[in-house]
Protein backbone atom coordinates (compact mmCIF):
# COMPACT_ATOMS: atom_id res chain seq x y z
CA UNK A 1 0.00 0.00 0.00
CA UNK A 2 1.24 3.42 -0.88
CA UNK A 3 1.97 5.68 1.91
CA UNK A 4 -0.32 8.68 2.86
CA UNK A 5 2.22 10.30 4.86
CA UNK A 6 4.58 10.46 1.96
CA UNK A 7 1.63 12.36 -0.49
CA UNK A 8 0.19 14.19 1.90
CA UNK A 9 2.88 16.58 3.14
CA UNK A 10 3.83 18.73 0.03
CA UNK A 11 7.34 17.17 -0.28
CA UNK A 12 9.55 17.60 -3.39
CA UNK A 13 10.05 14.32 -5.21
CA UNK A 14 13.47 13.52 -3.95
CA UNK A 15 12.26 13.99 -0.82
CA UNK A 16 9.45 11.98 -0.86
CA UNK A 17 11.92 9.03 -2.46
CA UNK A 18 13.61 9.57 0.83
CA UNK A 19 11.01 9.30 3.07
CA UNK A 20 9.60 5.89 1.22
CA UNK A 21 13.29 4.67 1.37
CA UNK A 22 13.32 5.39 5.05
CA UNK A 23 9.96 3.01 5.73
CA UNK A 24 11.35 0.33 3.92
CA UNK A 25 14.58 0.27 5.23
CA UNK A 26 12.62 0.04 8.46
CA UNK A 27 10.65 -2.69 7.52
CA UNK A 28 12.65 -4.64 5.80
CA UNK A 29 16.05 -3.76 5.75
CA UNK A 30 18.60 -2.14 2.59
CA UNK A 31 19.12 -5.35 0.80
CA UNK A 32 15.96 -6.26 0.44
CA UNK A 33 14.44 -2.80 -0.43
CA UNK A 34 14.01 -2.54 -4.11
CA UNK A 35 13.43 0.61 -6.07
CA UNK A 36 10.08 -0.47 -7.39
CA UNK A 37 9.00 -0.75 -3.54
CA UNK A 38 10.55 2.92 -2.92
CA UNK A 39 8.46 3.70 -5.85
CA UNK A 40 5.15 1.85 -4.50
CA UNK A 41 5.47 3.65 -1.02
CA UNK A 42 6.04 6.60 -2.63
CA UNK A 43 2.98 6.96 -5.10
CA UNK A 44 5.32 7.65 -7.76
CA UNK A 45 5.96 5.77 -10.98
CA UNK A 46 9.34 3.60 -11.29
CA UNK A 47 10.73 5.96 -14.22
CA UNK A 48 10.61 8.79 -11.75
CA UNK A 49 12.58 7.28 -9.18
CA UNK A 50 15.34 6.05 -12.27
CA UNK A 51 15.75 9.40 -13.00
CA UNK A 52 16.51 10.54 -9.58
CA UNK A 53 17.89 7.60 -8.52
CA UNK A 54 19.73 5.36 -10.57
CA UNK A 55 20.04 2.50 -7.64
CA UNK A 56 19.48 1.97 -4.05
CA UNK A 57 23.11 2.57 -3.02
CA UNK A 58 22.95 6.24 -4.25
CA UNK A 59 19.32 6.45 -2.84
CA UNK A 60 20.62 4.67 0.48
CA UNK A 61 24.17 7.11 1.00
CA UNK A 62 21.18 10.42 0.22
CA UNK A 63 19.28 8.95 2.91
CA UNK A 64 21.65 7.92 5.46
CA UNK A 65 23.34 11.70 4.69
CA UNK A 66 20.42 13.49 5.39
CA UNK A 67 20.10 11.47 8.49
CA UNK A 68 23.41 12.46 9.60
CA UNK A 69 22.72 16.01 8.93
CA UNK A 70 19.38 15.92 11.33
CA UNK A 71 21.34 14.18 14.17
CA UNK A 72 23.88 16.82 14.02
CA UNK A 73 21.43 19.37 13.97
CA UNK A 74 19.39 17.64 16.94
CA UNK A 75 22.28 17.19 19.32
CA UNK A 76 24.96 20.49 18.80
CA UNK A 77 22.67 23.01 19.66
CA UNK A 78 21.74 21.06 23.16
CA UNK A 79 25.72 21.17 23.97
CA UNK A 80 26.19 24.26 26.38
CA UNK A 81 27.93 27.18 25.04
CA UNK A 82 29.25 28.50 28.73
CA UNK A 83 31.16 25.21 28.50
CA UNK A 84 34.64 25.76 28.13
CA UNK A 85 36.26 24.66 24.19
CA UNK A 86 37.28 21.57 25.10
CA UNK A 87 34.20 20.31 27.69
CA UNK A 88 31.75 21.51 24.84
CA UNK A 89 33.33 19.56 21.98
CA UNK A 90 33.91 16.80 23.25
CA UNK A 91 30.11 16.78 25.18
CA UNK A 92 29.00 17.50 21.75
CA UNK A 93 30.91 14.82 20.69
CA UNK A 94 29.39 12.12 22.93
CA UNK A 95 25.82 13.51 22.02
CA UNK A 96 25.93 12.62 18.62
CA UNK A 97 27.25 9.53 19.09
CA UNK A 98 24.73 8.36 21.70
CA UNK A 99 21.62 9.70 19.29
CA UNK A 100 23.59 8.07 16.35
CA UNK A 101 23.37 4.77 18.46
CA UNK A 102 19.66 5.03 19.37
CA UNK A 103 18.67 6.39 15.65
CA UNK A 104 16.27 3.50 14.05
CA UNK A 105 17.75 3.94 10.65
CA UNK A 106 21.45 3.02 11.72
CA UNK A 107 20.40 0.31 14.03
CA UNK A 108 18.15 -1.05 11.42
CA UNK A 109 20.76 -0.93 9.27
CA UNK A 110 23.65 -2.55 11.45
CA UNK A 111 21.63 -5.05 12.66
CA UNK A 112 20.38 -6.18 9.20
CA UNK A 113 23.02 -4.89 6.67
CA UNK A 114 26.24 -4.24 8.42
CA UNK A 115 28.16 -4.61 5.56
CA UNK A 116 27.00 -1.47 4.28
CA UNK A 117 29.42 0.23 6.75
CA UNK A 118 32.61 -1.92 5.64
CA UNK A 119 33.76 0.68 2.25
CA UNK A 120 33.10 4.16 5.28
CA UNK A 121 35.37 2.21 7.96
CA UNK A 122 38.43 0.73 5.83
CA UNK A 123 38.22 2.19 2.70
CA UNK A 124 37.14 5.91 1.71
CA UNK A 125 34.93 8.81 4.15
CA UNK A 126 31.55 9.35 3.27
CA UNK A 127 29.50 12.59 3.06
CA UNK A 128 28.11 12.21 6.76
CA UNK A 129 31.92 11.57 7.51
CA UNK A 130 32.53 15.12 5.91
CA UNK A 131 29.60 16.87 7.82
CA UNK A 132 31.13 15.81 11.22
CA UNK A 133 34.38 16.80 10.21
CA UNK A 134 33.19 20.29 9.15
CA UNK A 135 31.43 20.84 12.45
CA UNK A 136 33.90 19.72 14.64
CA UNK A 137 37.07 21.85 12.99
CA UNK A 138 34.84 24.56 13.25
CA UNK A 139 34.41 24.09 16.53
CA UNK A 140 38.23 23.63 17.15
CA UNK A 141 39.36 26.56 15.22
CA UNK A 142 37.04 28.70 17.19
CA UNK A 143 38.24 27.45 20.32
CA UNK A 144 41.81 27.63 19.49
CA UNK A 145 41.20 31.14 18.86
CA UNK A 146 40.17 31.91 22.30
CA UNK A 147 43.13 29.18 23.87
CA UNK A 148 40.73 26.30 25.16
CA UNK A 149 42.10 23.85 22.69
CA UNK A 150 45.53 22.81 22.10
CA UNK A 151 47.60 24.13 19.43
CA UNK A 152 47.53 21.67 15.75
CA UNK A 153 45.98 21.04 12.52
CA UNK A 154 41.96 21.35 13.18
CA UNK A 155 41.78 19.30 10.35
CA UNK A 156 43.81 16.72 11.70
CA UNK A 157 42.51 17.04 15.36
CA UNK A 158 39.14 16.79 14.27
CA UNK A 159 39.78 13.46 11.36
CA UNK A 160 41.43 12.00 15.38
CA UNK A 161 38.46 12.31 17.19
CA UNK A 162 36.40 10.67 14.40
CA UNK A 163 38.76 7.86 14.29
CA UNK A 164 38.01 7.44 18.05
CA UNK A 165 34.53 7.86 17.84
CA UNK A 166 33.78 4.83 15.02
CA UNK A 167 33.94 2.13 17.86
CA UNK A 168 32.27 3.91 20.54
CA UNK A 169 29.37 4.26 17.70
CA UNK A 170 29.91 0.93 16.01
CA UNK A 171 31.05 -1.33 18.92
CA UNK A 172 30.12 -0.36 22.39
CA UNK A 173 27.75 -3.67 22.65
CA UNK A 174 31.11 -5.56 22.74
CA UNK A 175 32.53 -4.07 25.61
CA UNK A 176 29.25 -4.11 27.75
CA UNK A 177 28.31 -5.59 30.06
CA UNK A 178 27.00 -6.47 33.63
CA UNK A 179 30.06 -4.42 35.24
CA UNK A 180 30.67 -1.42 32.60
CA UNK A 181 27.78 0.24 31.14
CA UNK A 182 27.32 2.40 28.34
CA UNK A 183 27.07 4.94 30.19
CA UNK A 184 29.97 4.51 31.70
CA UNK A 185 31.76 4.08 28.06
CA UNK A 186 30.01 7.51 26.91
CA UNK A 187 31.36 9.07 30.26
CA UNK A 188 35.33 8.15 29.07
CA UNK A 189 34.94 9.16 25.64
CA UNK A 190 33.81 12.31 26.93
CA UNK A 191 37.33 12.18 29.10
CA UNK A 192 39.55 11.04 25.81
CA UNK A 193 38.38 13.64 23.68
CA UNK A 194 38.34 16.50 26.47
CA UNK A 195 42.19 15.15 27.40
CA UNK A 196 42.74 14.88 23.75
CA UNK A 197 42.33 18.84 23.09
CA UNK A 198 43.37 20.16 26.26
CA UNK A 199 46.09 22.85 25.84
Amino acid sequence: MTSERNNDQGLSTADRLLAAARECVLAVGWKRTTLTDVAHRAGVSRMTVYRTYPDMATLFADLMTNESAELIATVLPDVAESAGGPERIATGVAGAVAAVRRDELFRRAVDLDPEWLLPYLLHRRGRSQDAILDVLVKEITRAQADGTVRTGDPETLARGIVLATHGYAISVGTMTDDRVTTDALDQELIELVRRYLAP
